[in-house]
């Protein structure tokens, strides 16, 4: 389905996204602890913004579970290594925004 490849991106960007405001927050912290806070809230935001594109996904594929049976399974593999890459860079996010 095109359409999670279309979540799949941006779930990609909201991830980028949140590692930049922490890796920002991070660095100012010592120097402009009140707008290191803000990058800190932004980071946040985006994981939120990326788990309910997560959400999304999860909709449509049980969805077409539930009309059409298993989807192919190639487009699970693909679906599942993405996934699996995503969930390694959160922790990474996390990591660094348990740092602040």
């Amino acid at each position: 389905m095109k359409i999670i490849e279309v979540l799949s991106d941006h779930i990609e960007e909201e991830i980028s996204d949140s590692e930049k405001y922490v890796r920002l927050s991070l660095k100012y912290k010592d120097e402009f602890p009140e707008t290191a806070r803000v990058f800190y809230t932004l980071s946040l935001e985006e994981l939120e913004h990326m788990n309910k594109l997560h959400d999304a996904v999860v909709y449509l594929i049980d969805k077409y579970r539930k009309e059409q049976g298993e989807p192919p399974k190639e487009m699970m593999a693909v679906y599942d290594y993405l996934h699996r890459k995503q969930i390694d860079r959160v922790a990474e996010v996390k990591m660094l925004q348990s740092m602040f």
